[in-house]
């Protein structure tokens, strides 16, 4: 009798070995992911829980160098075509002029 409870033991303990085992190869495969992942995943410059990227003289200087620029145009450019077409391009050229301007690292 006794030694038919020792084999039962030793097979259950055999089998949660294995199974401990499993789940041991199953953490350590989602660690590895896991590392992996943060590894390839670009790290946020600055400061976390900040919203905005710019300083309000940025975002101020974003909104009014364009409109006293389009203002500029409508008041000395006489012909019509030609006050929409550079109000156009300064609208498209303006994102483009924030990067370059703006964007710069700060070391």
């Amino acid at each position: 009798m006794s030694k038919e409870r020792a084999k039962r033991r030793a097979e259950r303990l055999a089998v949660l070995e294995k199974e401990k085992a499993a789940r041991a190869r199953k953490v350590s495969r989602r660690q590895r992911r896991r590392q992996l992942v943060r590894k390839l995943t670009p790290q946020r410059k600055g400061r976390p829980g900040r919203i905005y990227r710019r300083s309000r003289g940025q975002r101020l200087g974003i909104v009014l160098v364009p409109l006293i620029a389009v203002a500029a145009v409508w008041l000395f450019v006489p012909d019509v075509p030609l006050r929409i077409v550079l109000t156009i391009v300064i609208v498209m050229a303006l994102p483009a002029l924030v990067v370059l301007i703006l964007n710069r690292e700060r070391t």
